[in-house]
């Protein structure tokens, strides 16, 4: 097979036409909402575990903060469930996308920094220079803290980015290996199928602790600007 190995993370074309978009709208129709379906135990659990997790993201935030939950929760769900869709076989994950990450994290980020500068404009522009700093340092910690600001959206782009990608490539060696064993040598291919299966159970929980950080990351980032 002369398959390329970065083929699972091409974008996806119908008529030369990037579906994209439709990818991305197809996580929404998973959360049912009392409109669509009867209140159940499935429904009731998955409402628990949304609360509870807006819970522990939001419980730092003062009221001001506490106006951006839906915005944090609803990324955090998207996130999760695209990148969890990603894990079935013929999929596609946006995620591995570094452009559709940057376009995430940017405009939050941005947001953050708008909101520090609106309401707490001392304190977001005291962060740029830690208290007690030698006179001959400042123009040098100045530069080093606005670097270390201005490149926040692109490290948390690059670190989704880096982990999905990373997780998926390892699945697909594993299971090419695995192919290619079982005529040469069955028991060989055995456990290389046993290491890929916890492997798929470990990018589960992977695609799910991304999503986590990618949203506590932004909150922190607004937590400090609030």
């Amino acid at each position: 097979m002369n398959e390329n190995l970065f083929t699972s993370f091409t974008v996806p074309m119908a008529l030369g036409i990037p579906i994209t978009t439709l990818i991305i709208m197809f996580p929404s129709i998973l959360f049912p909402t009392p409109n669509r379906l009867i209140n159940n135990r499935t429904i009731s659990i998955q409402q628990w575990l949304i609360k509870l997790t807006s819970k522990q993201i939001m419980n730092l935030h003062n009221l001001k903060g506490q106006t951006w939950s839906l915005m944090l929760t609803s990324l955090l769900l998207f996130i999760a469930s695209t990148n969890l869709l990603g894990m079935f076989p013929h999929s596609f994950t946006p995620t591995t996308q570094l452009s559709m990450n940057i376009g995430m994290a940017l405009p939050l980020w941005a947001g953050t920094i708008i909101t520090g500068f609106r309401h707490k404009t001392k304190s977001s522009l005291a962060h740029l220079l830690p208290q007690g700093t030698p006179t001959f340092l400042i123009p040098m910690l100045v530069m080093i803290e606005t670097i270390s600001l201005l490149i926040q959206p692109v490290a948390l782009a690059v670190r989704l980015t880096a982990n999905i990608t990373a997780g998926h490539l390892l699945m697909h060696l594993i299971g090419q290996t695995t192919l290619a064993l079982m005529m040469i040598s069955p028991f060989t291919a055995l456990t290389t199928f046993v290491i890929l299966i916890l492997l798929t159970i470990l990018e589960f929980a992977v695609a799910l602790i991304q999503a986590y950080v990618f949203t506590l990351l932004v909150s922190l980032y607004l937590h400090d600007n609030t």
